[in-house]
C-alpha cells in the first residue's frame, strides 16, 4: 500500500508539472488566439477585448494556473475558444477515439508478436527465425511517416481504402454499412501502429522466450518427449510472464503516444489532431488539456505495467510485501 501511495503521489507531481511547464511555455509564446483575431478586419477591437476579458488572456500567469487547478478539480478543464464549448466535452470525445484506434492497434501487434514470437522461439537458429529477426529489423528501421506515406499513396491510386477521416459524410446501409466503413477508415491508421509495433513486442517475446527456455532445459523437456513447441508454450511463457507482463504495461503508453503522428497524418479525428489543431489556433486549454491527457497515458501504463508485474511475479510480491529495514542508530 505504501508503494501504490508513492507511485500515486509522484504521479500527480509530474502531471502538475508538466501541466505547469505547458501554461509557461504557452504564456512565453508571442501572440494569443486574441491576437491573431485582431489581424482580420471584420473583427473589431471592441471584439477582440471583450475575448481577452472573457477568457483573461490579460492575467498574470500564476493566478489563471491556480484557476484553472480549482477548476480541474471540479471536473472542468476549461474552455475552448475555437469550438465554444467546454474542454472536457471535446477532449472525451476525441480520447474515445484515440482509444478505439490504439487498442485495436496493441491487439493486432500483440498477437502477431506471440504468435510469430512462439514459432520463432520453437524453431531457433532455423531458417524461419532467421527471417523473422531480418524482418523485424527491417521494419524498425522504417519511419513511422514513411509507412504513412506509402500506405496512403496506395490507398489513393488504387481506391480500395479511404485516405483520410473516420467515417463516410452520407453513408447509408444501417448498423453493418457503418461499421464496415469505419473500418475501413481504420485499416491505414491501424496497419501503421501495428507495423511500426509489432517487431519491438516481437524482438522481447524472443528474447523472453530464449531467456527463459535455455538449451539444457529445452535438450531435458524434448527428451522427455515434448515437442519443442509445446515447451515453449507450456514452460517458457510461464517463465517469461514477468518480464512480458511488464513490457506490455509500458507498450500501452507509448501507442497511445505514437498514435498522435498518426492521427496527424491520416486525419484521424482523435487526441493528435485536436493537438494540431490547438496548436495552430493557441487554443491553450485544449492544448494544455490534450498534453496533460497524453502524460496521463504514459503514466497509466507504467502503472499498468507495475499491477502486471506485481500480479505475475511472486518475487515482486514478496519484496512489495516484506516490512522495511529498522532503521540503525
Amino acid at each position: 500500500m505504501r508503494a501504490l501511495l508513492g507511485r500515486g503521489l509522484r504521479a500527480a507531481v509530474l502531471l502538475l508539472g508538466v501541466s505547469f511547464i505547458t501554461f509557461l511555455l504557452l504564456a512565453r509564446t508571442p501572440g494569443d488566439f486574441a491576437s491573431s483575431l485582431q489581424l482580420n478586419p471584420q473583427i473589431s477591437p471592441a471584439t477582440v477585448a471583450a475575448l481577452r476579458a472573457e477568457f483573461a488572456l490579460d492575467a498574470p500567469l500564476l493566478p489563471r494556473y491556480v484557476h484553472w487547478l480549482g477548476a480541474l478539480l471540479r471536473g472542468h478543464l476549461g474552455y475552448s475558444v475555437t469550438y465554444r464549448i467546454p474542454v472536457e466535452d471535446l477532449i472525451w470525445r476525441r480520447a474515445a477515439n484515440t482509444l478505439l484506434l490504439t487498442s485495436t492497434a496493441l491487439l493486432i501487434a500483440w498477437s502477431l508478436a506471440i504468435a510469430i514470437g512462439v514459432t520463432a522461439a520453437a524453431a531457433r537458429r532455423s531458417a524461419w527465425d532467421r527471417i523473422v529477426g531480418i524482418t523485424a529489423a527491417a521494419l524498425l528501421a522504417l519511419p513511422d511517416l514513411l509507412i504513412a506515406l506509402a500506405l496512403l499513396t496506395f490507398a489513393a491510386h488504387s481506391g480500395l481504402l479511404p485516405t483520410g477521416g473516420m467515417t463516410t459524410i452520407g453513408i447509408e446501409g444501417g448498423t453493418w454499412a457503418a461499421v464496415r466503413d469505419l473500418a475501413a477508415h481504420m485499416a491505414i491508421p491501424v496497419t501503421v501502429l501495428a507495423l511500426s509495433t509489432t517487431p519491438v513486442l516481437l524482438q522481447h517475446v524472443r528474447s523472453a522466450l530464449e531467456e527463459s527456455m535455455p538449451p539444457p532445459l529445452a535438450i531435458s523437456l524434448n527428451a522427455r518427449g515434448l515437442p519443442r513447441t509445446r515447451v515453449v508454450v507450456r514452460h517458457a511463457f510461464r517463465l517469461a510472464s514477468a518480464p512480458l507482463a511488464a513490457l506490455g504495461g509500458v507498450s500501452v503508453g507509448s501507442l497511445l503516444s505514437a498514435g498522435l503522428l498518426v492521427e496527424v497524418l491520416v486525419g484521424w479525428p482523435g487526441l493528435g489532431s485536436l493537438l494540431l489543431e490547438a496548436v495552430t489556433t493557441r487554443d491553450q486549454y485544449v492544448v494544455i488539456a490534450a498534453t496533460v491527457l497524453a502524460t496521463a497515458a504514459l503514466v497509466a501504463g507504467n502503472a499498468l505495467a507495475d499491477v502486471l508485474l506485481h500480479a505475475v511475479d511472486p518475487r515482486v510480491r514478496a519484496g512489495a510485501d516484506a516490512p522495511a529495514p529498522a532503521a540503525v542508530s
